[in-house]
């Protein structure tokens, strides 16, 4: 009996039956198998994306409707936070995904890109998370948010200053917003990947010398699949991960530990 009850425990604090979860970016690559992964585990997901073809077909394997939304538009997200709360009654589960990057030297970046990357990057998490975390207070609810950050925020990489920055940046985003949400009840982490095989990654990885130069720097000797980011996201979220705020789970392969 004792060692049924600890599985049955050990089940629920893995489980997130009953809670809605709201992922930005979701249409392919890493967006698209963390909703997989928090539909697998029980959550009700709801997913956006600028792609509606994408969006639709991930929406009908999951039984959800996807919901437009330009991170970059804090009008747009307020109104898709709105909508999702009007139509799931709850939200207790943000994963900022949504990202975008450019392969330019620092010196050929224009102000065009730098404003792009910035405010899909780092601009959006803070408004989607500033109009989750107000909706989860207001509920009275235990909430939990999960950036997307890179290990680009943790180690320098040529041709990606922006990027690098708006990474960086959002890992100390994450710290500062679990330190103010922590008296609401609210987890606020971030998940920092290396080298994942997804259309963002393809021009890095498209030549065999450059994909040997990359694996070269990461001691298990093999590139991030999307599934592994996503169940580092699935562990995050859970009940069982309760106890973490402010942390940044790296799962980069030990490229950043040496």
């Amino acid at each position: 009996m004792e060692a049924q009850a600890s599985t049955e425990t050990a089940r629920s604090h893995s489980r997130l039956d009953g809670l809605v979860a709201l992922v930005t970016g979701a249409s392919r690559g890493i967006g698209a198998s963390v909703a997989r992964e928090l539909h697998d585990l029980g959550a009700r997901v709801v997913i956006t994306s600028r792609e509606k073809e994408r969006a639709d077909l991930l929406a009908r394997d999951l039984d959800t409707v996807p919901h437009e939304l330009d991170v970059r538009s804090v009008d747009s997200v307020q109104r898709c936070v709105e909508e999702v709360i009007a139509a799931e009654g709850r939200l207790d589960i943000l994963v900022n995904n949504a990202g975008v990057n450019r392969l330019q030297s620092a010196l050929e970046v224009d102000e065009e890109t730098w404003d792009w990357i910035m405010d899909t990057n780092l601009k959006g998490p803070f408004f989607m998370s500033q109009a989750v975390a107000t909706a989860m207070i207001q509920a009275e609810c235990r909430g939990t948010i999960v950036n997307i950050a890179s290990q680009a925020g943790l180690v320098a990489l040529d041709s990606r200053a922006p990027y690098s920055a708006s990474k960086s940046a959002l890992i100390m985003l994450t710290r500062s917003l679990a330190f103010e949400l922590a008296r609401h009840d609210i987890t606020v982490n971030a998940v920092a990947p290396t080298f994942v095989e997804t259309d963002l990654t393809a021009n890095a990885l498209k030549s065999e010398s450059g994909r040997r130069e990359i694996l070269a720097h990461i001691p298990l000797g093999r590139l991030a699949e999307p599934e592994d980011i996503a169940h580092a996201v699935g562990f995050l979220v859970t009940p069982g991960a309760r106890q973490i705020t402010g942390h940044t789970l790296v799962v980069d392969g030990g490229w950043t530990i040496s």
